[in-house]
């Protein structure tokens, strides 16, 4: 699909949509639980779609009715034979069913799609392979996990992806083996593993942790909370609190939890640091332009924030530089360079690096053709950007929002943004 951008957003309010990190979590944890579960969440993508066609896929079932989950758990043990899970594009259920699986001990081909098959798995894929499981090669599709994963010692690189720690996490307590959690180096990322630590201690599992060690105790049971809500998504606010900060007019996003566990919450942060007044009213935050200064920002635990941290260094007075940034090019796309390529195509002065953007902020922007290369967030980036742009913007690949976000397009008109729509 090729968006054309006509008129920018003005500014307005806006519901947050559901969380997909929550949902994942939550929606697992229920399926292996001890009685049905019920789920609210207002809003369903490609992503989390994606995640309940592998759980019922091994035996659950989770009906969506008027925006609620009804999970009812699979049964254990999980019958034999090979149970073909789809992830379809998503990275999060990849990495999480596919340790659950294994602790499942249930036969498994696992499909996948567009860039899915190439990005890492290492070092779970080695992990998983040394206590009891036998994966197909990496990067073949599907892949196909047999065998039983025992308990023990499991040792996982910190930088790489906290999604393998999240998705042992998840499994390991179902062995009946106690077993533990080595994480190495720094852990990136690191928001996303108290939030599954969250989830867990709903769902009645015990995790010790101990000087970068998680310690679980095998043969434990989840046990159903009965209903849970899943969060709004701090990661999809983030083109409307960043649109709000570059625009002439505030924006509020409602249904957010300042309290969250979610990472991307360090946005309002950010936005603050770089002169932005951000406004929080229980649910609600509201952000209005300032004066907006360019900084200096790590990203190490919110890779997922860099396109919109760049186009509000693209509205800021003088240079911003973005560091620690390197996993960006492990994304649905490499997303640290099509950041550049793509703003760059607006006039925008940024340099990219290894691991870091350097952007000089305060020039005039003009509007062109840029292509999302079907990442999710690009497409969301650059609709935001055009408000900084004169001229219209024209996206190709834009349906690439429906992978998280699939009213996005949606709430930019609510906002006051006018767009044209093309079929490829």
């Amino acid at each position: 699909m090729k968006v054309t951008v006509t008129k920018p957003p003005r500014g307005g309010k806006v519901k947050a949509v559901s969380s997909k990190s929550h949902a994942h979590r939550v929606l697992i944890a229920a399926a292996l639980a001890d009685r049905d579960t019920e789920i609210a969440c207002g809003d369903v993508n490609e992503d989390i779609r994606a995640t309940v066609r592998c759980l019922e896929a091994l035996g659950a079932k989770i009906p969506y009715e008027n925006g609620v989950f009804t999970v009812t758990p699979l049964v254990r043990p999980v019958s034999s034979g090979a149970h073909t899970l789809d992830c379809g594009e998503s990275g999060s259920t990849l990495r999480f069913m596919l340790p659950v699986a294994c602790a499942l001990g249930a036969g498994a081909s696992i499909a996948m799609q567009a860039r899915l098959p190439r990005r890492p798995l290492s070092p779970l894929y080695e992990e998983l392979t040394a206590h009891g499981c036998k994966l197909s090669a990496q990067g073949s599709t599907p892949l196909d996990v047999s065998g039983s994963l025992t308990g023990g010692v499991y040792r996982i690189a910190g930088n790489v992806s906290s999604q393998f720690i999240t998705g042992l996490l998840l499994a390991l307590p179902l062995l009946k083996q106690d077993s533990r959690i080595d994480v190495t180096g720094k852990l990136e990322s690191r928001p996303y593993v108290d939030l599954t630590l969250q989830v867990l201690t709903d769902f009645g599992i015990e995790i010790e942790e101990h000087y970068g060690s998680f310690i679980i105790k095998g043969g434990q049971q989840y046990k159903s909370p009965g209903k849970a809500t899943v969060e709004g998504d701090w990661s999809n606010a983030a083109p409307w609190l960043t649109l709000g900060a570059v625009s002439k007019q505030p924006v509020t996003v409602t249904g957010l939890n300042p309290d969250s566990k979610q990472g991307d919450k360090a946005l309002i942060h950010i936005l603050h640091r770089f002169g932005a007044n951000v406004e929080t009213d229980g649910s609600c935050i509201t952000v209005r332009s300032g004066d907006l200064q360019g900084i200096d920002i790590g990203v190490r635990d919110i890779p997922d924030l860099v396109p919109m941290i760049t186009v509000v260094a693209l509205a800021s007075e003088g240079r911003s530089r973005i560091l620690s940034a390197a996993r960006l090019r492990l994304k649905e796309s490499d997303r640290l360079s099509v950041t550049s390529q793509t703003l760059s195509a607006f006039g925008a002065k940024i340099k990219e690096m290894h691991d870091s953007l350097t952007i000089d902020g305060g020039h005039p922007l003009h509007g062109s053709g840029v292509d999302s290369q079907n990442d999710h967030r690009i497409a969301m980036m650059a609709a935001v950007a055009s408000s900084l742009c004169e001229g219209e913007v024209t996206i190709t690949q834009a349906e690439a929002v429906n992978k998280s976000y699939p009213r996005f397009f949606e709430d930019f008109r609510s906002l006051g943004g006018e767009i044209t729509e093309e079929q490829s």
